[in-house]
């Protein structure tokens, strides 16, 4: 087969189905999941029972064979699927958004049958977290299920959605000192707030899941001696990962970077609303040395958030 004629939306053109299709796979750009955080979540039933249900959302369903493109499909409302009591062995389950599609798996009619509908694969892998091969479906979750068990709770739904294009938000944040920021430490060099300039009120999305964060007090100056201490970050409630900065013994003054870079997941609690990030700094007041930050130093926070599966 060459290339397919005429051109999607040609005035006068007659265009086949999987034409949009393919504009749906083009748009997602090859990817395939849900669209957004919180889309076709799967939960137990309000009274658990012999089955789940899928919550609101939508989804772009990548088609297995190539060439048929991508579909979409959303769910308003809870949507209750049935899943069948183990036996004596425990046994795992996919819950998947299956598209059959006539034109290339099955012998649905679309005028009378669901093309699209959720359906359970049974007795899969217990790590398992794709659809079968050649089966046109985006997982949602996997059901590990206990042993002669015919209620399913939300302690044996193991989330595998995927965001087909998650959001991404990154923002540069700079400052400087107008004169001097000087830091001696103290008793066992606990963390601390430093320097006072390196602070900056972060907006967080009502999407984010992450944030990424890479904080660097760039020319910090090192007198009077040698320092051992820990920089990191903190936003709102949440710390980055701490990196040592041990200059050994010195008698003079030194210009040093202090980086430290780390990604945390984030509490619902800060999502859609303002928080603070700071640059932090454990300095051991039993070394000599001071950290000080000037006119000639600068605090740089580089911040990513990116959207994940609520």
């Amino acid at each position: 087969m060459t290339l397919i004629n005429p051109p999607l939306l040609t005035h006068g053109g007659t265009h086949a189905a999987r034409a949009f299709r393919m504009m749906v796979r083009d748009l997602a750009r090859g990817s395939q999941g849900v669209t957004e955080g919180d889309d076709l979540r799967v939960r137990q039933l309000a009274t658990p029972g012999a089955g789940v249900r899928v919550g609101d959302g939508s989804a772009v369903v990548r088609g297995a064979t190539w060439g048929q493109g991508s579909y979409t499909q959303y769910n308003v409302g809870d949507a209750v699927v049935p899943v069948a009591p183990t036996g004596a062995s425990p046994r795992s389950d996919l819950v998947v958004l299956r598209i059959e599609d006539p034109e290339y798996e099955g012998t649905r009619n679309p005028e009378t049958d669901q093309i699209g509908y959720f359906h359970v694969v049974s007795n899969v892998p217990a790590t398992s977290t794709v659809a079968p091969p050649g089966m046109t479906a985006v997982p949602l979750a996997r059901l590990d299920i206990p042993a002669n068990t015919a209620v399913i709770t939300d302690a044996m739904v193991k989330d595998v959605r995927r965001i087909a294009n998650p959001r991404r938000e990154r923002t540069l944040y700079t400052a400087s000192p107008s004169g001097d920021q000087n830091w001696p430490g103290n008793p066992a060099g606990s963390f601390v707030a430093w320097p006072p300039v390196a602070r900056w009120s972060i907006p967080v999305p009502t999407w984010a899941a992450t944030v990424r964060v890479v904080m660097n007090i760039a020319g910090a100056q090192v007198l009077t001696g040698g320092i051992w201490a820990h920089s990191a970050w903190k936003l709102g409630t949440v710390q980055g990962q701490s990196v040592t900065a041990d200059t050994g013994k010195t008698d003079g003054s030194e210009r040093i970077h202090l980086i430290s870079a780390d990604t945390r997941a984030l509490p619902a609690t800060m999502r859609g609303t303002t928080q603070q990030l700071t640059a932090l700094i454990a300095l051991d007041s039993d070394n000599a040395g001071v950290l000080q930050a000037d006119v000639a130093t600068t605090a740089i926070a580089d911040v990513e958030f990116e959207e994940g599966v609520l």
